[in-house]
């Protein structure tokens, strides 16, 4: 058997709703990969198709890894969604889960765990920068929520901002021109 060692261990990843309805999609066909560019679920068609069979053998809560069409698919239940990873068949699992468990907590620490479908679409550019810094081309790159979570948060809006006027300049050129008129009476 073949071992795969190649970094790109990520085919897609998937957020469906509960009906099955596609909520966010991201397909990986990286140029760099050592067994060339993919040429599986290049349509829209051929994915919805993949995503509608794959939500039918697990809308029910229960497991958490499935092997479906060839591929294996790592998932994870929440509210009204389900989160999805797609590796190869041969893909280790064990990290697949992880990168999997590492997104779905950042993303319930930056959404103060209201993951819904709504709050998904509605702060859908935190959950994509969630995705970038946990996937980026199909490698693994973050396994860490805290971490992914750090890098994705927005400043918090009470932090005090420094706001430089005239009357800052001025204070500050005072403060610099009596440093200059004291070290010129010491020489």
């Amino acid at each position: 058997m073949k071992m795969n060692l190649s970094l790109y261990s990520v085919n897609a990843f998937l957020i469906l709703d509960a009906e099955g309805h596609r909520v966010l999609a991201k397909y990986y066909r990286p140029k760099g990969h050592p067994q060339g560019e993919s040429k599986d679920l290049l349509t829209l068609k051929d994915q919805r198709a993949f995503e509608k069979g794959l939500w039918q053998k697990t809308k029910k809560p229960g497991a958490d890894i499935i092997l479906y069409d060839g591929r294996l698919a790592v998932f994870r239940h929440s509210l009204d969604l389900i989160f999805y990873i797609i590796g190869g068949a041969t893909e280790n699992e064990i990290m697949l889960y992880s990168a999997l468990t590492a997104f779905s907590d950042a993303v319930h620490l930056l959404l103060r765990n209201q993951v819904e479908k709504r709050a998904v679409l509605e702060n859908l550019d935190i959950v994509l920068l969630c995705l970038d810094e946990t996937i980026d081309d199909g490698i693994i790159v973050e396994t860490d929520s805290t971490t992914i979570a750090s890098r994705v948060s927005r400043p918090k809006a009470d932090t005090t901002e420094i706001v430089i006027n005239e009357q800052t300049i001025m204070n500050a050129y005072q403060t610099v021109r009596e440093k200059v008129q004291q070290r010129i009476q010491q020489l």
